[in-house]
């Protein structure tokens, strides 16, 4: 049994498409609070975090968005996460856009470093999220998390990453859509990257337990990172970056039940959902579905239900 506290981060600050602020209460609608409990966790619902003034802050690259904001909620969700944490429960940090996990990583990364073990992250995008505030374009912060989770230059409006996650011990899974200059750099780092041409052609299986297996040697922690959009588009729709090819439902519910079966993950991120954007609650739906995985419940235990 897991002591499971519910994080609510209404972010919509790291990219410019409005809904994400509204993914907590989808979520907390779609029963994931239910759905834990009855798998037997013990589930807080912590609430939704609320910011304190937003900081002064100035970045070279004219781009880039909402700079205060979204430094005023990557504090905040440190703090909460590394409290979490500290407290021995499991964070479930539901949002918001993918920029929260400058926070919610950094803050799993704090306790890691005081309880003197290494942290690992798992990535489950469609995107590397390997730019800097100095390298994007779009000026999209919700295009940094991993970048600053590795420790790369261009980060001085934030406070310094605790403690760099050793690029060996970050694993992109379900990668599909990577610009130039992030392919460049990816190119110069031991990220793990498997993209979805290493997925068709090895499978879903093996390079996850990979990955796990070196976590389990290590007696590492994992935080695991969630993006709607490392789903299938046609079965994921309310995100407002679709890219096709996406993990299938049943892929997606294999590697929840491989995470859990693993026993590794410490700490979860649930990233992306824009409720404006879905039909009729199906992916929120979804996203409690794959969180009940991660937790527990395996695919043939789900009833058969009507979309109707």
């Amino acid at each position: 049994m897991s002591r499971i506290s519910l994080v609510g981060a209404p972010i919509d600050s790291g990219q410019r498409r409005r809904g994400c602020l509204m993914g907590p209460a989808a979520y907390r609608v779609a029963g994931i609070e239910r759905v834990l409990a009855e798998l037997g966790h013990a589930v807080t619902d912590l609430g939704d975090v609320a910011l304190a003034d937003l900081p002064q802050a100035e970045c070279p690259n004219p781009a880039v968005d909402q700079l205060p904001e979204t430094l005023a909620w990557t504090a905040a969700l440190r703090e909460r996460v590394a409290g979490v944490l500290g407290a021995g429960g499991m964070p479930v940090v539901l949002g918001g856009d993918h920029s929260l996990a400058l926070g919610s990583v950094a803050g799993a990364a704090e306790h890691a470093a005081a309880a003197s073990r290494p942290l690992f992250l798992l990535w489950l995008d469609a995107h590397s999220d390997f730019h800097t505030p100095l390298t994007t374009e779009s000026g999209n912060l919700h295009g940094t998390p991993v970048a600053y989770i590795a420790g790369r230059p261009g980060f001085d409006a934030f406070p310094p990453f605790p403690a760099p996650v050793p690029q060996q011990n970050i694993c992109m899974f379900g990668i599909r859509s990577v610009d130039e200059a992030e392919l460049a750099a990816l190119r110069e780092t031991d990220i793990v990257v498997n993209d979805m041409r290493v997925l068709d052609e090895r499978g879903i299986v093996a390079p996850l337990r990979e990955f796990l297996d070196r976590v389990r040697a290590e007696n590492g922690m994992l935080h695991v990172s969630l993006d709607v959009d490392f789903l299938d588009p046609s079965i994921a729709p309310a995100v407002g970056t679709t890219v096709p090819g996406g993990t299938t439902f049943r892929e997606a519910h294999l590697v929840c039940e491989l995470l859990h079966e693993s026993g590794l993950m410490t700490s979860l991120d649930l990233v992306e959902l824009n409720p404006f954007l879905d039909e009729r609650g199906r992916t929120a739906r979804l996203m409690v579905d794959l969180a009940g995985s991660l937790f527990g419940r395996r695919v043939f235990d789900r009833p058969t239900r009507s979309f109707h």
